[in-house]
């Protein structure tokens, strides 16, 4: 159960760094957008939030191939599309059940599922926010 805790924090560690940079290259490309293009009507804003969803989309997929490479790089799965499918379904925390880890690594499965709830729920987060500033949802358009 060690190993599994000390994988998981590194890889919970790497996804992290990767979303923060990711939401900050995503917020630079917004206001690139928004001041080139001058994003105020109401079609160019409904853009920039499909480009910010999009980019959420690269992040997080991103992160699921990491903990895919990962149970590969550890045999844990016969082949890189079975732990891509793993890692996507656990992420998300589907949790079909259909395919599971060995025994000896349940614990950085359920890691996994928890880093993705929390990265997903960041991202949420996000596009509530960015929804309120560029895209279609600004305050007192609509509620």
């Amino acid at each position: 159960m060690a190993l599994n805790l000390f994988v998981g924090t590194i890889v919970i560690s790497m996804t992290v760094l990767i979303h923060t940079f990711g939401l900050i290259a995503v917020t630079h490309a917004m206001g690139h957008l928004v001041a080139r293009f001058r994003m105020h009507g109401r079609r160019s804003r409904i853009v920039a939030m499909i480009s910010v969803v999009m980019g959420l989309f690269a992040i997080i997929t991103t992160e699921v191939w990491l903990w895919a490479g990962l149970y590969r790089l550890l045999d844990i799965f016969a082949d890189f599309e079975t732990a891509l499918y793993f890692s996507t379904v656990t992420f998300s925390t589907v949790g079909y059940g259909d395919v599971v880890p060995a025994h000896g690594w349940r614990v950085l499965a359920a890691l996994e599922g928890v880093n993705g709830f929390l990265l997903i729920g960041w991202s949420t987060a996000y596009v509530i926010a960015a929804g309120t500033r560029i895209g279609p949802f600004k305050t007192g358009e609509h509620f």
